[in-house]
Order: C-alpha cells, then structure tokens, then sequence
C-alpha cells in the first residue's frame, strides 16, 4: 500500500479542502520533493472559485520550496537532501514553441474536450502544477522533467526569501521585460498586489526612473514605493488616467504594466500609453476584453500590447535568485502572513478577501 500524505484539493467552485493522497512514484525523469514552503496565488483564488477550470480532486498550488526527497534515475547533478526551487511553468524544452523561443509555452497548449473538466478547449502552455498535474500545496510534490526545472537554492538564503521566484517574481519581472523600459522611461504599474510589487521592482532594475504605481489599498501603495514607485495614486482618490497624462505633461508614459486582469485596469493601462508606447498585460482575465475605440487610438497609435506567462525552467530560477542573492531586490517583505499546511483553508479565506494586509502567505507542511 503507497505512503499517504496530505494535499488540499480542489473539491468544487468554493471549496478547497485537505485531504489525503497516495504518494506520487517517481519516474525516471522525475524528482520528489519534500516540501518545505508554499503560497497560495491569485491564480489559485480563480480556481477556487471556478473562474478558472481544473479537474476535481487535483492538488491546487504551483510554488515550491523544498528539499530533494528522492531523484529519478536519469536526474543527474542533484543529490537527495539538497535545497531546492522549481518555477511554477516547468517545461521541458521538447515542444515547438520551446524550441522557437518560448519556454513558457512549452507543453500541451490545447487539451481535449471533456478532459480537466473544461468545456472546450483549454490554453494550458507550460503550467503544469496545480493544472494538469498534482500542485504543490502538499507534504510532497512530484516535479517532472526534474532536470530542466530543478534550481539550487544558494546558502543563506531563506526559504521566504526565494518563495516568490517560481512564480510571483518571475512573472512580474517579465511584465517589466516584456514593456520595453529603456533607461530614464516613465512606466505605470496598475494594481499593486504581488505581481504588481514585483514589476514595479523590475522596472526600476530595468532602468526606468518615473515609476507610477496604481492601486486602491494605502498599505500596498506603500509597500510599491519600498520596491521602487516614485509616484503612489490610490484611485479612490483622484481619477488616475487624467492625473498621470497631467504628471507628464501630456505626453503619456513610455509603459504601463496592467497585473490585476481587469477590464477597467486594462483599458486605463491603454489610455495612458504614449504614441508609440508599450502595454505589458500581466493579468489573468476571466472574461472578454473590450478594447475602446479611442484608448486605442482607432489603431493608429503604434501601441504594442503584449502578454506574459511566467518563464519557468532552472535558468531562469538561477538568474532570478541572484537578484535575490546580490540584494538588488528584497521580495522576503512580500510574504505578511504565516500559516501550516493544515489550517489552509483559513489561509485562503485570509488570503481570497486580502484581510489583514495580507500580501503573500508562506504555508508550512512539515
């Protein structure tokens, strides 16, 4: 009989619970590892509430800290017991669009009718955890194709420090990648959860020196401007799209980073951008999007919009602990609140209403 462990689950729209599992078998290529820090995400949050489909009874999560617990037998250059990261995308480098220089898409993009439990079909790309497969928000987590995703964690470094690297990080400094910031840019970010902090964080590493930071919460306003915002503007106080075009004079902001998935947060994004200007979508939006006629200059605005997923794979992880490492960034703030593996279900209802200015939580199985 397989050694039981403990997951939570996705039970049905409004329930996560914990419960217990069979220990995952570890393939050749596969890794087990102890889990030693999780989080929950916004993504999460969607899942619970239905917004976003996953099969029930699947392990929820996709941030892992943790410890080697056992290597398959072709993983080579690790060693059991050793510290460790896997991002949340966890390719494996072998699909087309890995190959033609997008990692995150690598894996299945469009899964069947009638699998997962979603009508249709369903863009997947390289997000395995806590969507195909088994997440992380468990004693123990099953990482696939373990040699490409693997990260050692560098000594010194605590467990809370390099949590937001597989996902949170990765993914808003590829926001901040992805909106062409050159050096002395005036950037706008939209929404100042996580995400939002982090390519804030990223677009000063990137060289802008006006930083616009957008959000409705004081305390997260604050935290922006510890990450690097020179400008705080809480929307509840003043019409934001009229105050940045009067902030630069008019001309409009070289970026803008929308990291909520909102059609109010994207559209403002839009009508600030410069002739010309980057908007860097970071957002998961779980319905259509109108794109207004006049924010978008009726197409005649050589406005570029791009999309993100967070880039995965052990490469990425490295460069992305350096940060960490060389105390260019310190992202340990972001996690507010503590919570074990067992009172989950009171993590998220703390962390779905974000009570008690709670920003990130780190979850303790062991």
């Amino acid at each position: 009989m397989s050694a039981m462990m403990k997951a939570a689950v996705f039970v049905e729209p409004g329930r996560i619970e914990l419960t217990e599992k069979p220990m995952p078998e570890v393939g050749a290529n596969d890794a087990l590892l102890r889990i030693t820090t999780t989080t929950i995400c916004g993504t999460d949050v969607h899942i619970l509430k239905g917004e976003y489909p996953v099969a029930k009874g699947l392990t929820v999560g996709h941030e892992p800290v943790g410890v080697i617990e056992k290597l398959g037998s072709a993983v080579s250059g690790y060693e059991e017991g050793q510290r460790v990261i896997a991002g949340a995308i966890c390719p494996n480098f072998n699909s087309y669009a890995a190959q033609d220089g997008a990692p995150s898409q690598d894996g299945s993009y469009l899964i069947a009718k009638g699998q997962c439990g979603c009508p249709g079909y369903k863009a997947t790309a390289g997000w395995r955890f806590g969507n195909l497969i088994d997440g992380t928000q468990a004693e123990y987590v099953l990482v696939p194709d373990a040699q490409a995703n693997l990260a050692p964690v560098p000594d010194g470094l605590t467990d809370e420090q390099v949590l937001m690297c597989p996902d949170i990080m990765s993914t808003g400094f590829k926001g901040a990648e992805n909106a062409n910031i050159r050096i002395g840019d005036t950037v706008a970010v939209f929404a100042q959860g996580p995400i939002g902090l982090c390519a804030t964080a990223g677009a000063r590493l990137l060289g802008a020196t006006t930083i616009i930071a957008v959000d409705g919460n004081d305390h997260r306003l604050e935290m922006a401007r510890k990450m690097g915002a020179d400008v705080a503007l809480n929307f509840k106080n003043c019409d934001v799209v009229d105050e940045i075009l009067k902030l630069t004079g008019g001309r409009g902001v070289d970026s803008s980073i929308e990291a909520l998935g909102t059609q109010g947060t994207f559209e403002s994004a839009l009508r600030i951008l410069k002739p010309g200007g980057t908007l860097s979508s970071l957002g998961v939006y779980s319905s259509d999007l109108t794109i207004p006629l006049s924010a978008f200059a009726a197409g005649l605005g050589d406005h570029k919009i791009n999309t993100a997923l967070c880039p995965g794979g052990k490469e990425r992880m490295r460069r992305l602990m350096k940060v960490i490492e060389s105390g260019r960034a310190d992202l340990g703030a972001l996690v507010t609140h503590h919570y074990k593996l067992d009172d989950i279900v009171a993590a998220y209802e703390l962390f779905a209403n974000q009570r008690d200015g709670v920003l990130k939580v780190a979850i303790k199985p062991h």
